[in-house]
């Protein structure tokens, strides 16, 4: 997989998460599968509605669809998750560093630059 593949499928993730609607529905997710009707519950929306944030959920690769019976109920894809909280604990990682480079370098600044900077 290219950086541009990842960088795209990041993209479409987190538009994805950035629905607290959607987030709501992973957090729903999260404790076992469920119908469109038994996730739209909670919400003062319609089936059509929540269909709609399914669809960007599941374009995302953040749920899938299964088939049984006439249900199509919706399971918690956390391998996508995974790859989300990956990609942020690297960029955290990198943040840490910057700021430990930060902390050791006013460090070595005498006392009195560090309480009046210029």
């Amino acid at each position: 997989m290219t950086t541009a593949t990842v960088d795209d499928d990041l993209t479409i993730t987190f538009a994805a998460l950035a629905d607290p609607t959607r987030r709501a529905i992973l957090a729903r997710l999260a404790a076992g599968d469920a119908t469109v009707g038994q996730l739209a519950e909670p919400f003062a929306l319609t089936q059509q509605a929540i269909s709609k944030h399914l669809k960007v959920l599941e374009r995302a690769g953040l749920i899938s669809r299964g088939k049984t019976a006439q249900s199509r109920p919706c399971r918690l894809e956390p391998g996508k998750l995974n790859t989300v909280a990956g990609w942020i604990d690297r960029h955290r990682q990198v943040w840490h560093d910057r700021y430990d480079r930060l902390d050791a370098h006013l460090s070595t600044l005498p006392s009195d630059q560090r309480e009046h900077p210029r």
